[in-house]
Order: structure tokens, then sequence, then C-alpha cells
């Protein structure tokens, strides 16, 4: 595919170039070569399989759970955030442990996709630009930000990527009357019923998006979940299980060069960069599901070696940890209505049997525990 002008720099009134898109999508129309075409038939076969064997998992929202965490830390990671994901899950159950402050923005960022698939899937809300500014209020609104985000509201002043100003930045997004322009147009293409394949058309949407860059800040998580949003909205996924924000932080500076390569014209370069990790990601959410139905086939057969009381104890306490695998002995108090110390009791079998591990070795009192086995399973590829 040839490059095709995506717009052009112009000089603006402050002394600087600003980015101005042309009319999107392209009037000429988006092609790709074979090459682009056989790597989305298998990033969309893909994606039906994933979707067929997440069907199969018992707990899938439990699965979709820990990958919205993943997620949400790996896209809030790109942008800084030094807080993992097990900060947030023990941050999530109130687990009294040293968090990082940083962990608000994974905590804001699950707050976000919960909240878009909760509009989605409950109240039918349309992909449209009001669900982009939903989005992003619940993203920023009361977050730990470096500074004023206006939250849910699209920005009124220009801003920039990189540098100090906007004369020696990397990239200068549209000024504000070209950028409503702009997201007019992706708002028209994300509803239009056109030839261009879903998961080559949810590349360009982030791309696009990115390079209008609406909000004062957090327009890559925001956009970054737009990808899982529409794919999940064109039917290709039950459930919203595809996230790619682990690919591009693995390969941040590529991401970023390729996006920048989309804004002068080569739309190609990026499309394959994005398919690469729809495979990529689609694939490890595969194994992981195998994975996790080894697991717990294991961790049942070890639960069922115990005698007919403890077995029953076990039982109630081992489907929770798919959803919250860091735990104290206050949190098994309240799964059980068990006393304290029968409480610990459970704990110290599931460590005998290596289930749960100490999280803080050394600590005395007030010690939490986790699912290593299982939260291994999904941040191993890190």
């Amino acid at each position: 595919m040839q490059n095709i002008e995506m717009g052009v720099y112009k000089a603006q009134p402050a002394g600087f170039k600003a980015f101005i898109p042309h009319p999107f999508p392209p009037k000429e129309g988006v092609g790709f070569d074979q090459n682009i075409l056989k790597k989305n038939n298998e990033a969309t076969r893909l994606l039906g399989k994933l979707d067929g064997i997440t069907k199969l998992l018992p707990d899938a929202d439990f699965f979709l759970l820990m990958y919205l965490r993943k997620d949400a830390a790996s896209s809030s990671q790109i942008e800084g955030t030094r807080a993992t994901m097990i900060d947030a899950i023990a941050a999530e159950a109130k687990i009294d442990t040293k968090i990082p402050d940083d962990v608000d923005d994974i905590l804001h960022y699950i707050k976000a996709l919960n909240y878009g698939i909760k509009r989605m899937r409950t109240d039918g809300f349309p992909m449209v630009l009001r669900f982009i500014r939903e989005l992003h209020k619940q993203l920023m609104q009361k977050a730990r930000a470096t500074h004023f985000s206006d939250p849910g509201e699209f920005r009124k002043s220009q801003n920039w990527i990189g540098g100090t100003r906007p004369d020696n930045a990397n990239f200068v997004p549209p000024p504000v009357d070209e950028m409503h322009r702009a997201l007019n147009d992706l708002e028209k293409f994300i509803h239009t019923d056109d030839a261009i394949p879903t998961v080559i058309k949810a590349g360009l949407i982030h791309a696009q998006f990115e390079t209008i860059h609406p909000f004062l800040d957090g327009n890559g998580r925001t956009g970054r979940m737009l990808i899982t949003f529409y794919l999940w909205k064109e039917g290709y996924l039950e459930k919203p299980v595809l996230f790619l924000s682990s690919f591009f932080k693995k390969y941040q500076k590529l991401y970023y060069e390729k996006l920048l390569s989309y804004h002068n014209g080569n739309i190609s370069d990026w499309i394959d960069f994005f398919l690469e990790g729809v495979i990529e990601i689609a694939n490890e959410a595969i194994d992981t599901v195998g994975k996790i139905t080894i697991l717990r086939e294991k961790d049942l057969l070890e639960i069922q070696t115990l005698g007919k009381r403890a077995s029953e104890s076990a039982a109630l306490v081992l489907p929770k940890l798919y959803a919250q695998p860091i735990v104290t002995v206050s949190v098994i108090q309240k799964w059980t209505g068990f006393t304290r110390a029968g409480a610990q009791t459970v704990i110290d079998r599931f460590i005998k049997m290596g289930i749960l591990i100490p999280k803080d070795k050394g600590k005395k009192y007030r010690q939490s525990y986790m699912y290593k086995n299982y939260i291994d399973i999904f941040t191993d590829n890190e």
C-alpha cells in the first residue's frame, strides 16, 4: 500500500506547526497488500478461537477481571506508573500493605473499563463521542494527576506530545476547531458499514484517535480502551477479553514510532504492527485459559484429598481466589463466616498444599497471602 497523506502541518499564529488531519477516512480509500490481509485473517481466526475457548471457562468473569487488571497496569505503566498488577489487587481488596501512591492510576483505569463494559452491555449505549468522554471522566476524575486534565471534556486549548512547548514537541495535534471536525469524522467512521476488515478498522480507530489527541491528559489510556470496546461492539468477542496494552508496553518505543509513522501517512506500517499485537496477545490469552484450566483441576484434586469437613471449607475459598488472589485472614473470615482461628486453619492448609504463599516474607502481623501460581499465569509474559 502506498503512503496516504493523512494531513498537513500548518503554521499557527503562536509560531509553531500543528498537524491538521485531512477528512477521514481518506477519500482514496484504504487498501492493504496480501501480507497484511493474510495477517488480518490470522488475527481474526485467533480472536474466534479465544472467544470460543473463553466460553468453556466456568469462571469466565474472573478471567475477564484479571485481564482488566493486567491491561490497567500495563496501560498505566506506558504513561509512567510504577505500581503493578499485584499492587492493584492488594489495593482493591483493601489489604493493609505498603502500596505505592500511583496504584491509583491503575484503579481508575479498572473503574473506567468496568464502567464502559456496563454502559455497553447493560445500558446498550452506542460507541459515540459521548461514550468516549464518559470513559475519560471515569479514568481521570479525582485521579492522581500531574496537572488539570478536565475529566470528561474535550480540550479547549492546544496540547502537544513530547518537548516542553509546542515549538519543540515531537508532535502537535490539531488545534481545537480542527480537532472537533476530526472527531466527528472518526465517530462516523466507527459507525459506517464499510469494506475495511474489522480488526484492521480497530487499529485505524486507535491510531486516528491518538492523532487527534482530544484530551489534555489520558489520551493513550482512553484510546487503548477503544480497541477492545470496538471489537466487542462488533461481536468479535462475547466478553471483552483482548487487551493490547501489555504488547504496546513490551514494544513501547516501537509503538510510539509506528503511531508517528501513521500520522505521516505510513498506514500499513502501523497496521502491520497492530496485527502482530492482536496475534501475540490472542495466542497468550488462549495459552492462559489452558494454564488456568490445568491449575484449577490440580488444586481441586488436592482439596479432595482432605477430610470431608476440611475439603468442604477449602471448596468455599478456592473459587473466590480466582477473583481475588490476594487475601488476609479477615478476608477468609468474611467469605466463610469462620472464626479467626478457623480462617487461619484454611490458609495454613492452602500453604501446605502450595496454593497460597505469604505475600510479605518475614512479616509477623497482618500478613497477606497470595495465590502465586494463578497470578504468575497472568504476569509471566511481562
